[in-house]
């Protein structure tokens, strides 16, 4: 039986990947590296520095130690600026209900997003009450496919992983909530999440009694 429910944050609570996005072609450029919507998929669900690493793939390049860390820097500098605007009409369709549900159900409920920035988006969007643990990129040292970041959530929850349910958009996710043994629901499209246990398009397809028989 599901006594936890985890959230993944982009693509899952809220839609950043535009501003992601815009904060990479902005890099990709500084470095004269042509970089695509479709170039764009692949780096979701990945943590900053593998987006990085696979960006610099994509052009053929290397840079130092050095430059990394300050490319990196000013790639979160950029996304900031990006996501200053954000608030609640960022959240994705159905999702407040079923945070509302699952909170008055007495699930426990926490966040999983490789996001460094996580914690900042939630506050903003005005969703942290929810949720009992947030672990973001800041707290974990192996990112997704890694289950590390599901089983943080399961032991800061009091939870045990076979008792946890995720919720995720990227196949690394998926995959790395199947890898910590929980149950894997997809949100977004089937040909993608494969891997998962259930897919929904949106929250919105999910029904409470859905989830009460999990």
């Amino acid at each position: 039986m599901i006594s936890c429910f985890i959230f993944d944050l982009d693509g899952v609570i809220v839609n950043t990947s535009v501003h992601h996005f815009r904060a990479w072609q902005q890099i990709a450029k500084r470095l004269g590296i042509e970089f695509s919507e479709n170039d764009n998929q692949k780096l979701k669900g990945i943590s900053r520095e593998d987006s990085l690493n696979t960006l610099l793939e994509i052009g053929n390049q290397k840079v130092s130690d050095i430059e990394f860390k300050k490319l990196l820097d000013l790639k979160n500098s950029i996304y900031l600026d990006l996501i200053n605007g954000l608030d609640k009409t960022a959240i994705l369709p159905s999702v407040t209900e079923k945070l509302n549900f699952l909170k008055s159900s007495s699930y426990k409920i926490a966040l999983a997003s490789s996001s460094k920035n996580a914690k900042t988006v939630l506050n903003r969007i005005g969703l942290n009450d929810y949720f009992d643990a947030v672990i973001d990129g800041n707290r974990i040292t192996k990112p997704k496919p890694d289950p590390e970041i599901f089983l943080t959530a399961a032991k800061l929850t009091e939870s045990n992983a076979e008792n946890c349910a995720v919720f995720e958009d990227a196949f690394a996710g998926i995959s790395a909530a199947k890898e910590a043994g929980m149950l894997a629901i997809g949100i977004g499209n089937k040909e993608d999440l494969y891997n998962a246990d259930y897919v929904f398009e949106d929250f919105g397809q999910i029904s409470n009694q859905f989830l009460k028989s999990l």
